[in-house]
């Protein structure tokens, strides 16, 4: 699959394939100057590039393992969902829940993204559901 995207800014670097069987690419941040993320601190990194996501697609903005366990940082509304009509620049939703400062500089890699695949959904409106098993079963209840 072919998808189109433009660079907002000269810095802006391309997502990327880790490796070549990883699912997510990597996400830059692209800024100007360095960002210093403080503990429980919120903020919105900028990556630098808008994409087109085909019709039928979505984009999810994901955590990047890595920094979650060593560094406490994750995308704070994870996945993020990229709609496929929007232009705008890809940016990152980042948290810090550890108890120490993290810096961003230009191009660090701050998220993963996927394209995915979805269904249009008719809803259809029931006095009834099927049963299972597990039924109304839940908020643990298979166990810890």
């Amino acid at each position: 699959m072919e998808v189109r995207f433009r660079k907002l800014c000269e810095k802006a670097i391309i997502p990327v394939l880790g490796t070549a069987n990883s699912a997510g690419y990597d996400l830059f941040a692209c800024i100007n100057n360095d960002i210093y993320l403080h503990s429980n601190d919120t903020i919105l990194v900028p990556t630098g590039i808008a994409i087109e996501i085909p019709s039928g697609y979505c984009g999810m903005i994901c955590s990047r393992s890595g920094l979650a366990l060593k560094y406490g940082i994750h995308v704070l509304n994870s996945p993020g969902i990229i709609d496929s009509d929007y232009r705008g620049e890809l940016k990152c939703i980042l948290h810090n829940c550890s108890n120490t400062s993290f810096t961003i500089n230009n191009s660090t890699k701050i998220a993963q993204l996927l394209i995915i695949k979805y269904e249009t959904i008719i809803w259809q409106e029931s006095s009834t559901l099927s049963e299972t098993g597990r039924g109304i079963n839940g908020f643990g209840s298979t166990g810890i």
